[in-house]
């Protein structure tokens, strides 16, 4: 695969061939990259890039699916997609104000797993496990082993449900709840549907993206398959990202008659720039996913090299509603602990 630069150059992206992974999604989980070493010499990258990496893994561990990793740029430390997963030593750094829990997860917990923030909606946390480390996820430092796993250990959670008629929509976080296999989620699905003022299923995931070959029939069938609306916010922050495997996967789950949405992070380096953002927006609109959210960064403890100031994203929202339909661009949000519901910035 050929990328063109926007001087015009092409340049030469890694292939399946320098990736080879098997096709069965729990395969790719097992064979993703956990050695920043490695994924260093995939890539062909500088000796320093593997020094630091390697030293601020020890904080939040490497995790990159083999599928994302070909899509990357050979010898270029600075490309978009790469950015977003490989440690660097400013993750280390303390600068005040980032924290372990920048967005009040602690302060909304109603069962263990089971936080309410908003009105109307609750989120289940049902795994710690992911299909990338994300290096500005929010939840990095999130105690995922105090989280109950398994239907059996979220009946406290179901009950809480049941007993609360306000709550009408359900989203199931993480980690990524398409980790769990498809039999479980099946047996959640189910359990939902029969707490009758329940009447929508979100679930937000980077999956499609990351290993998208795990939008196969059996999910399809769980999530379709009750009275709940389903909904999937699935979470692409660069056009890079929308390659033909994530096409069909969306196109999939498009099929199924699920609303898919999009959110996106606003990220230093990856995509803070209108012409990125936009065909990012153009790309989505095409594959009938929604631009729903562009988050500011969530200032959370390791991440605030990504930081973009806020006048920079107004601007480039302003530039983007200058040139783009009104559905096509994204509300940029922010959460702020203890809010009851998302800010809009712009």
């Amino acid at each position: 695969m050929r990328i063109v630069t926007p001087s015009g150059d092409p340049v030469r992206s890694a292939s399946a061939d320098d990736f080879p992974y098997p096709v069965r999604w729990q395969n790719a989980m097992k064979a993703a990259l956990r050695d920043p070493a490695e994924l260093c010499r995939l890539l062909q990258l500088p000796e320093a890039c593997s020094e630091a990496a390697i030293a601020a893994a020890s904080d939040f561990p490497l995790f990159v699916p083999r599928e994302f990793a070909a899509k990357m740029t050979l010898g270029d430390p600075h490309d978009p997609l790469l950015v977003q997963v490989l440690p660097v030593l400013r993750e280390l750094d303390s600068p005040q104000g980032f924290t372990v829990d920048p967005v009040g997860d602690d302060q909304a917990v109603l069962t263990p797993g089971l936080l309410q923030k908003y009105a109307g909606r609750a989120l289940l946390v049902t795994t710690g496990a992911c299909a990338v480390h994300c290096r500005y996820c929010f939840r990095r430092h999130f105690p995922y082993a105090e989280v109950p796993s398994g239907v059996a250990a979220w009946s406290d959670a179901i009950a809480a449900l049941a007993a609360d008629p306000s709550i009408q929509e359900v989203l199931l976080s993480g980690g990524d709840p398409l980790t769990l296999a498809d039999a479980t989620l099946a047996q959640l699905a189910q359990q939902l549907a029969a707490i009758p003022h329940l009447r929508r299923i979100r679930v937000h995931t980077r999956l499609p993206i990351m290993i998208p070959q795990r939008i196969n029939d059996q999910l399809l069938s769980w999530l379709v398959g009750t009275r709940l609306t389903p909904i999937v916010v699935i979470h692409a922050n660069h056009p890079r990202e929308l390659d033909l495997p994530v096409v069909a996967a969306i196109d999939r789950l498009n099929q199924a008659g699920v609303m898919v949405l999009n959110q996106a992070v606003l990220l230093a380096g990856v995509n803070d720039d209108v012409d990125v953002l936009a065909e990012l927006s153009e790309r989505l609109i095409d594959q009938r996913v929604t631009p729903y959210y562009l988050h500011q960064l969530d200032r959370v403890k390791g991440a605030a090299h990504f930081e973009v100031p806020r006048e920079r994203g107004v601007d480039l929202i302003r530039q983007l509603r200058a040139r783009l339909p009104g559905y096509a661009v994204p509300r940029y949000v922010e959460e702020i602990a203890g809010q009851p519901n998302k800010t809009i910035i712009a």
